[in-house]
């Protein structure tokens, strides 16, 4: 049984899963491990919007890695299809940023003659021309932001499609195995213990979410407690994903309708709560007033990982060769996962190629 790999993942996240795949295409021999199943926690309890302009303005460092990472998302389904037959079930429909008072209105459309001055594909919608694309909307709507190139995947999907393609291209994973240590001499990392076994690597790419702070606590994750639920509807309600303050609701195939989130920071539980339903069965009923009718299908939460900046890690560890980061993606975890594992490739590439 091999023991030593170019590269060992710690997390079974869609960001560890991305890396995986990455680094498989580059031949690389690389062991994931993960505490409990693949994409059990963060990554299943996402709604999966690419919402990359319509969650970072255009001064935000993250805008043009997010859009970036979402452009990329059209040819990665496509190549995860022809390597594992998984459908990520992409859908690039556009996000609606609601208005419902004159004041909410007039801040959209400054932002959108702000964005669309910048050359970005970002409009204001009136009432009667939104209300054309999507008629379940409320009538008392005043307008929308529209992000046209802004989409949505299953996160469980694009999660299982990036492992499986991985393991097709060689990577070795092993879930229920938990790390409990990291392996170092002097200033370098040179590998992981397990509860089970020791393995050795040139290089450990931490990306275990909130749980990284376990091996690393110079991270310094912050949790951040997000609950959802979804509903069932007769027929399709909306084709694209619409938002209002801090609640989206997000169509998916078969009629089913996503509707998150809640946001607790400093939270370490995954409890669905009556308080944290009520809020979002309340505005869900603002924006879409049909939906009351619908039928109930299923709520969960989840625990989102924030860095104390903001800004997730993507590379090297600043102190420690042979450690690099990927974690603290918040809830953008799905929309970056694309570009986080092609850095992290290159990145390993470029330190081959100047080793």
């Amino acid at each position: 049984m091999r023991t030593t790999y170019d590269a060992i993942i710690i997390g079974g996240g869609v960001i560890g899963c991305s890396i995986a795949y990455e680094l498989c295409k580059q031949n690389k021999r690389m062991l994931l491990l993960e505490k409990e199943t693949i994409g059990s926690k963060a990554s299943s309890a996402a709604a999966g919007m690419l919402g990359a302009e319509m969650e970072f303005k255009t001064d935000h460092p993250l805008y043009s890695l997010a859009k970036e990472s979402r452009d990329s998302f059209s040819s990665l389904s496509q190549e995860l299809f022809n390597v594992c037959g998984i459908d990520i079930e992409l859908i690039q429909k556009g996000i609606y940023e609601l208005a419902f008072t004159e004041e909410e209105a007039d801040e959209l459309k400054r932002e959108a003659a702000k964005r669309q001055d910048q050359g970005e594909a970002v409009f204001w919608l009136p009432a009667h021309d939104l209300l054309r694309k999507e008629p379940a909307l409320s009538p008392l709507v005043k307008g929308a932001l529209y992000f046209e190139k802004d989409g949505q995947v299953s996160p469980v999907k694009l999660t299982r499609a990036l492992y499986q393609s991985a393991e097709i291209l060689g990577a070795e994973i092993k879930e229920h195995t938990e790390v409990v240590q990291l392996l170092q001499t002097g200033n370098r990392v040179t590998g992981v213990i397990t509860t089970k076994e020791t393995f050795h690597a040139d290089s450990v790419i931490v990306a275990g979410g909130v749980w990284s702070s376990d091996l690393e606590p110079s991270l310094k994750m912050v949790p951040v407690k997000g609950e959802c639920l979804s509903f069932k509807t007769q027929r399709p309600l909306l084709t694209g994903t619409v938002k209002y303050k801090n609640c989206y609701l997000v169509p998916k195939r078969e009629n089913t309708i996503f509707v998150g989130a809640t946001s607790t920071p400093h939270v370490f539980d995954e409890e669905v709560t009556f308080s944290g339903l009520f809020e979002l069965m309340e505005k869900t009923k603002q924006i879409v007033p049909e939906l009351s009718g619908a039928c109930f299908e299923k709520a969960w939460g989840g625990i989102r990982p924030q860095t104390e900046s903001g800004i997730p890690y993507i590379g090297p560890h600043p102190h420690k060769e042979g450690l690099i980061l990927a974690t603290g993606h918040y809830r953008n975890g799905i929309l970056l996962s694309a570009i986080t594992g092609k850095r992290i490739a290159d990145y390993m590439e470029s330190e081959v190629y100047h080793s």
